[in-house]
Formats: C-alpha cells, sequence, structure tokens
C-alpha cells in the first residue's frame, strides 16, 4: 500500500479520530488501574444476548466481503473476509460457552474470543501486504483450504471446550494464554490498521477508514481481554469495544449501500491496487461501450449496452440512468475537444507560409473531421448570409457556410466556427502576403536562393562555406562604345532584352544568378543547391545564351556580343556585407579565373579553364588555347575555347 500526501485538513481529522478510537481504551485502563471502579455485573443472559448478535454481523460482513473478493478476483478482501468469519466464529463459542446458560463455566469461554482474535489478527496482517495480480490469484487458489482450516480450529476449540482438554479444562490457569494470545491479536490488527492507515492517505474511502477503525478497535479488545477480571465493567469494556467495531463497519457498509443503491461495489475501497485498476478499467470499457452506442445514434443498441452493463456490475436502475448521463456527457465533451482541435489545427496552418489552395483544403479537411463533413462547406470568392465571412483587410474573401441537418448549432458550436473563419481569415490573409512577397523576392533573387531563405531563415545570416562551384561570367563586349553613341532608353533595352535570354538560360540549368553588375552577369553553379554535373550545366548554359543572342545581334548590327568564361574550382559562398543590407555572393580565385577567362574570350565565344574541360570530358567540342596568363595570377591557367557539347 503507497502512501500519499494527505489532503488539506486531515491532520485535524486524524487528531479527533485517534481521540475518539483512544478513549474507549483509556476508560478500561482507568478501571482496570481502580479497581474499586471496576464494578462486578454478573449477567450471563445479558452477555449472550451481547455477543451472539456481534458474532452474527461479523459473519454477515464476512459474507459480504467474501462476495466482493470472488466478484474482483482480489485477495486482500478475501484475507479481510476470513478474518471477520475468524471472529465471528469464535465470538459465537464465547457466546454459546457463556456460563450457566447452556453450558457450565469452563476455559473456553475465557479464552475463545481471544483465540479467535489472535487467528483473525494473524488474517488481517497478512492481508495488510501488497498484492499482485499473481499474488491474489495465489491466495484465492487456497480459499477452500483457509476457509476449511478455519472451521476445523473452531470444530477443534468447541470440542475441547466440551471435554475439557488442556488448557481448556483448567479455568483458572488461562492468565499466560491471555497474555500471549493478546500479544498476537494485538500485534496482528495493529501492523494492519497502520498498514490501512497509509493505503487511506493514498484513497480516502468510508469503508476503507471503517475496516481501519475496527482493526483498532479488535486490537484494543485483544489487550482488554487478557487484563480485565471476567464479569467486571473493564470486561464488559472488551466486549464493547468489539460490538463498535464490527457495528462500525456494519453501518458504513449500510451508508455505502444507501449512497450507491447496491451492494455490489461497497468494499471495491478496500481491494488491492490490481483489482481497483481492472475494475477502473471495467468502468471505462463499460463508459466506452456507451459512447460508442450513442456515436452510432442506436437507441436499441444503447438499451442493450445499458442492461449488459447493469447485469455485469449489479447496478440499480438509478445508476444504469446516471451511467448513461455519464456517457452522454463524455460524448459531448469529446465532440467538443475534436471540434477544439480542429480549429487549432486551422489556426496552425494559419501561421505558416502555406498556398491559399493548400491552406482552404486542409482547413476544410479539419473542419471536415470536428464536424460532421456535410455540415461545412468552404467558398473562396463567393457570400452566405447565414455563413460565417471571410474577410481579408476588411473586405470579403469568402465565407465559411455551415449548416446542420435537422437542427441548429449550439452556442458553443456556433463560436468555434467564428473562431474558425477568423483564424481561415488570417491565414487566406497571410497566404496572400505570402505570394506577394515570393514573387517579390524572386524578382529580386534567384529562385534557389529564395526557396533556400524560405526554407531555413538562418541561411540569411552572415557569412559562408567553402564549395566547389563552377561559376559563369558574361559580359558585352563592345558595351561602352555601343553606350557612348546610342540613347538611354536603347540601352536600357538591350541590357534588358539580353539579361532576358541569359537568365532564361542560366535558370533553365539550375544555376543562380548573383548579380548584374553593368553590363555583365555572374552565375553559379552547385551554390546554393547542390548539382551533379555543375560544370555541363555551366557548359550548356553558356551555348545556350550565344545561340539565344546571336539572332537578335545580327539583327541589331552595333549591338554588342556576350563573352563568357567558365571556371570550376572551391569558393566561398555566403552572405556578404552587413547587419543592415546583406548580398548571396561568391569569392575566390575560382571565380576571378572566370572573370579573367571572360576577358580573354571573343565575342561570342565561350573559355573554359582546365577544370571545367576535365569535368566535361570527352563530351565537350574544344580547341585549346594553351597556358593564358591571366591577370592577378602567378600561375597561368589552362584554357580551352568551347564549341559544342554532344
Amino acid at each position: 500500500m503507497g502512501a500519499a500526501r494527505a489532503p488539506s485538513g486531515a491532520p485535524v481529522r486524524a487528531v479527533v479520530w485517534a481521540a475518539h478510537v483512544a478513549l474507549p481504551a483509556l476508560g478500561i485502563w482507568l478501571l482496570v488501574a481502580q479497581p474499586r471502579l471496576d464494578a462486578l455485573w454478573r449477567q450471563p443472559v445479558a452477555h449472550f444476548w451481547l455477543v451472539g448478535p456481534v458474532a452474527a454481523i461479523s459473519a454477515g460482513l464476512a459474507v459480504l466481503t467474501g462476495r466482493s473478493a470472488r466478484r474482483h478476483a482480489d485477495g486482500r478482501l478475501f484475507l479481510v473476509s476470513l478474518a471477520m468469519l475468524a471472529s465471528a466464529v469464535f465470538l459465537g463459542l464465547h457466546a454459546l460457552a457463556t456460563p450457566d446458560v447452556l453450558v457450565p463455566p469452563n476455559a473456553g469461554f475465557v479464552l475463545a474470543t481471544s483465540f479467535g482474535l489472535a487467528v483473525a489478527g494473524a488474517l488481517a496482517l497478512a492481508s495488510a501486504g501488497e498484492f499482485t495480480a499473481d499474488r491474489s490469484a495465489a491466495v484465492l487458489r487456497r480459499a477452500g483450504n483457509l476457509r476449511a482450516g478455519v472451521a476445523i480450529l473452531a470444530v477443534a476449540w468447541a470440542v475441547a471446550s466440551v471435554i475439557r482438554a488442556t488448557p481448556l479444562g483448567h479455568p483458572l490457569g488461562t492468565g499466560a494464554y491471555l497474555t500471549g494470545l493478546a500479544a498476537i491479536g494485538a500485534g496482528g490488527f495493529g501492523i494492519a490498521a497502520v498498514r490501512y492507515a497509509l493505503a487511506y492517505r493514498s484513497r480516502p474511502g468510508v469503508v476503507l477508514l471503517s475496516v481501519l477503525t475496527a482493526f483498532v478497535l479488535l486490537a484494543e479488545a485483544a489487550v482488554a481481554i487478557a487484563a480485565g477480571p471476567s464479569w467486571h465493567l473493564s470486561w464488559w469494556g472488551w466486549h464493547l469495544l468489539i460490538l463498535a467495531g464490527f457495528c462500525f463497519v456494519a453501518y458504513s457498509a449500510y451508508a455505502e449501500y444507501q449512497r450507491e443503491g447496491s451492494a455490489a461495489g461497497i468494499f471495491d475501497g478496500v481491494a488491492a491496487g490490481p483489482a481497483l485498476a481492472a475494475l477502473r478499467a471495467e468502468y471505462a470499457d463499460a463508459l466506452e461501450s456507451l459512447v460508442a452506442a450513442l456515436a452510432a445514434s442506436d437507441p436499441g443498441s444503447m438499451g442493450r449496452v445499458t442492461a449488459r452493463l447493469a447485469a455485469r456490475f449489479g447496478l440499480t436502475s438509478g445508476q444504469a440512468a446516471v451511467l448513461e448521463r455519464a456517457a452522454e456527457a463524455l460524448a459531448a465533451e469529446r465532440d467538443q475537444l475534436r471540434r477544439l482541435e480542429a480549429v487549432a489545427a486551422i489556426g496552425r496552418e494559419s501561421s505558416v507560409a502555406i498556398a491559399e489552395d493548400a491552406l482552404v483544403e486542409a482547413a476544410s479537411v479539419h473542419l471536415a473531421a470536428g464536424f460532421a463533413p456535410d455540415e461545412i462547406r468552404i467558398r473562396i470568392g463567393e457570400n452566405d448570409p447565414g455563413g460565417y465571412p471571410l474577410t481579408v483587410k476588411g473586405s470579403p474573401a469568402g465565407v465559411l457556410s455551415a449548416r446542420r441537418p435537422g437542427g441548429e448549432f449550439t452556442a458553443r458550436d456556433a463560436a468555434l466556427l467564428r473562431s474558425a473563419a477568423a483564424q481561415l481569415s488570417t491565414g487566406i490573409e497571410n497566404a496572400r502576403l505570402y505570394q506577394q512577397i515570393d514573387v517579390l523576392f524572386r524578382q529580386y533573387l534567384s529562385p534557389d536562393v529564395v526557396s533556400a531563405l524560405l526554407a531555413d531563415p538562418a541561411q540569411s545570416d552572415l557569412g559562408g562555406a567553402v564549395v566547389e562551384v563552377t561559376a559563369l561570367f558574361a559580359d558585352l563586349r563592345g558595351f561602352t562604345s555601343f553606350s557612348e553613341d546610342a540613347a538611354p532608353a536603347a540601352i536600357v533595352a538591350l541590357l534588358n532584352r539580353y539579361f532576358e535570354i541569359a537568365t532564361r538560360c542560366v535558370l533553365a540549368e539550375g544555376g543562380t544568378i548573383v548579380q548584374f553588375v553593368g553590363d555583365a552577369l555572374l552565375a553559379l553553379f552547385n551554390a546554393p543547391a547542390r548539382q551533379p554535373e555543375h560544370a555541363r550545366r555551366a557548359a550548356c548554359a553558356a551555348l545556350a545564351i550565344q545561340a539565344g543572342i546571336e539572332p537578335l545581334a545580327a539583327g541589331n548590327p552595333g549591338w554588342p556580343r556576350f563573352r563568357i568564361g567558365i571556371n570550376t574550382g572551391p569558393a566561398l559562398v555566403g552572405n556578404i556585407g552587413s547587419e543592415a543590407l546583406r548580398n548571396f555572393n561568391a569569392m575566390g580565385d575560382a571565380v576571378n579565373v572566370a572573370s579573367r577567362l571572360e576577358s580573354a574570350a571573343e565575342p561570342g565565344t565561350v573559355v573554359l579553364g582546365g577544370l571545367s574541360r576535365d569535368a566535361l570530358g570527352d563530351r565537350a567540342d574544344v580547341l585549346p588555347l594553351g597556358d593564358l596568363v591571366v591577370k592577378g595570377r602567378r600561375q597561368p591557367v589552362r584554357a580551352y575555347v568551347l564549341r559544342g557539347l554532344s
């Protein structure tokens, strides 16, 4: 039995309870300590009619706890019932042995109750241990033998009393026996009471408290039997202690019966942990069965399930009705939780970057899960006077139509639908704003850079990493001379038309345009997104640019042509700039060499560096230019004119 923190006010109640159970023992001790107060009152008939009913009460309690033990397959309840049975049997023998009522004076009259309390105390102590399902099963397998053992002891005691066998044939020599039996009985009941008190702290219950109190009173009675002389007031006191103990349990059981309307679960609070867990699981399954019947909207099924559960748990019609109402409340609560989760899910969807169509589809799925699928529809760009409007920046954007066939939505459901419409309106506004930002971003940044930033905003941090890239550098040879003679509008028109072709060719191969500088552009391959065969992609883009520009330049005499340099190698790729303004760029020898190769190229041609040529292999149709000495580099660079790719 595990202890738990006592509820508020428990210490005060514990002190009051302890005072009540200690007062009777204190009174008996006072009588024993003051013999002149311990008056003699010899009334055999009164004794017979006092003890006999107490034995009957104990026997009745033993029957009730035994039934509960069988129903729950609980070893603890069985041992409690056996302790009550042992008390009842030996109290009955004590009553039957009352001198001058049915039999002459004998030692069995003096020792019967002490012996019975010793046996019952041992059983109570055994019931106070920790019980697993296996231990309960082991106890119940021996139930028949244990009951037979108590019966054999009772019969043997009765026979020994009749034939006056030792020690029952020596009424004056019973003191030592009384002391020993008192120690066993008081010790067993006392330790059991402590363990049950710990259990009561963990799970308070009226019947559990009554059993605990009875154990304390029986422990006191076991001591009082050995202390008080027969027929004196102190002697009558322990009879009253036993009477109080069993009557208290009986009254608590009756009160529980009155409260529950059934005797089936009176002693459930005394059961061991596994039995209680199994009982709770059964009740939970019962409630789930009723909830399922409610969900099926089948009154006949509901009635059958209720009748089956009433028979299984011994429920009265009132308890069955309460169970039905609990199932209805649970079903309604689950429906409400499901709808709350639907609204919360729409809120989560609305807080992330998501396309408007995807948001509406996801919201429809969530609402269909929270409400009936035929109750909810989301229509963008439409109106429904009876629905819940969707607005974006104060303007109508659509409607969340809600209709409940055969009835109206409850006030709680209507509030949830209004909240869902508000969440969805926010989500649609966010989706449209995201779309605008996405289009704007992609007009100023390469799509790969935009995608990388949206997927992981941390990539916008300053800094970078060394990556092998293929850099494509292109500029217009003769652009300066052209600019001197052309009007500004013509210059802008030329650049836009040329860069439109170049941009399309680079993006088609998955390249990233890092920057436009005057009449030049720098594109990277293999950054920021990793790409296989990035050298081939750059070569294809370069040839496509020259092929696309050629007809345009041929139709406009005097227009300059692109010259392009391509080089492969490591470069530092990342965000360069400041906290206020930054740019995605690449730096390093590979990029510088691409620029120098472009300067060495003739208009309309593409020049490759050595590493790019090696990466292309036999697929490249090239014309070797030998080792070129380029500006800013001590080592010459192998260079090739790229004429085509197979």
